[in-house]
């Protein structure tokens, strides 16, 4: 009797590596939305949601930090409490929040092929400290842009008072959130493949 066994290799160990990091990095999502301050004149609550949309976008480039949001959003449209207040379920992903939501996916990929200038991944300190801030810049304007047409679609708000309560009042947080992922991008501390 052979005791040699031959192995077939399924998904090689560097798409291992990316779907642990994208199921992280959804995770921090998640996380990110249990870190929520209600405001009370409006139905958006300030999160750290978007910092790992940030993150997905900075360490897994267009690809995988798209997979990453999806799988984000496929996990709470099941009904694990990922959401902003723990919410969860379909209806999250069509209320007043939910072009916000929608907007994780476009916004990763986005960030990460402006960072890795494509689908090739490279070290994101090795990125200048302008291409960080703008790929940033880019995303928050596509999540802005979603959650402003979210809140006209669904709750109803005109334009100034959209823009008003479900974009302008969270700039300054953002701006933060801008300079950490920038600051962690540089720092050599966020992982590479």
């Amino acid at each position: 009797m052979s005791t040699d066994t031959d192995s077939v290799e399924l998904v090689d160990d560097l798409t291992v590596g990316f779907i642990a990091q994208a199921a992280l990095l959804a995770a921090f999502v998640g996380a990110g939305a249990y870190v929520s301050f209600p405001l009370p004149f409006s139905t958006v609550p300030v999160t750290l949601q978007v910092l790992g949309v940030f993150l997905a976008g900075i360490v897994l480039g267009p690809v995988w930090g798209t997979v990453s949001m999806v799988l984000y959003l496929a996990v709470g449209a099941i009904g694990v409490p990922v959401y902003a207040g723990g919410a969860a379920g379909l209806g999250t992903l069509v209320g007043s929040t939910a072009g916000y939501l929608w907007s994780y996916p476009v916004a990763a990929a986005l960030i990460g092929g402006i960072v890795h200038r494509g689908t090739d991944l490279r070290d994101p300190a090795t990125v200048s400290v302008p291409v960080v801030v703008a790929a940033l810049v880019v995303g928050t304007v596509v999540i802005y842009a979603g959650g402003v047409a979210g809140l006209m679609a669904v709750a109803g708000y005109g334009v100034e008072e959209a823009v008003s309560v479900g974009a302008l009042v969270f700039l300054p947080g953002e701006a933060v959130k801008i300079a950490v992922a920038t600051g962690l991008a540089r720092s050599g501390l966020l992982p590479t493949q």
